[in-house]
């Protein structure tokens, strides 16, 4: 089970974007990297296509490795490290380890 899943509200906790917040919206695996919504931005040159006619220089999130994120746990709104637990049924479920999220499970 990941621990980081896309959607995860995150908190950069090293390199120049440290202290930002932000939305997953990738988690590359075999790289162990995220890409972060508005985080640790990168300019692209672009040649004119089909698609974008005028090419031009964009903006583009660059990926993150995953160990410089954490989780913000959404009840308690706490930047913590997470945990995966197996219940009784045989389900896997991600829970907040920080001492303020109390074991709070995070969907």
């Amino acid at each position: 089970m990941k621990k980081v899943k896309k959607g995860d509200k995150v908190l950069i906790i090293s390199g120049n974007n440290r202290g930002r917040e932000g939305k997953v919206l990738k988690v590359l695996p075999d790289a162990d990297k995220v890409i972060v919504e508005g985080v640790n931005m990168r300019k692209r040159h672009t040649r004119p296509t089909q698609k974008l006619p005028q090419g031009g220089i964009l903006e583009i999130e660059a990926p993150i490795h995953i160990s410089n994120v954490k989780v913000i746990a959404p009840k308690s709104n706490v930047a913590t490290r997470i945990g995966v637990k197996v219940l009784k049924d045989g389900s896997k479920v991600r829970y907040g380890k920080h001492k303020d999220c109390n074991g709070e499970e995070i969907v």
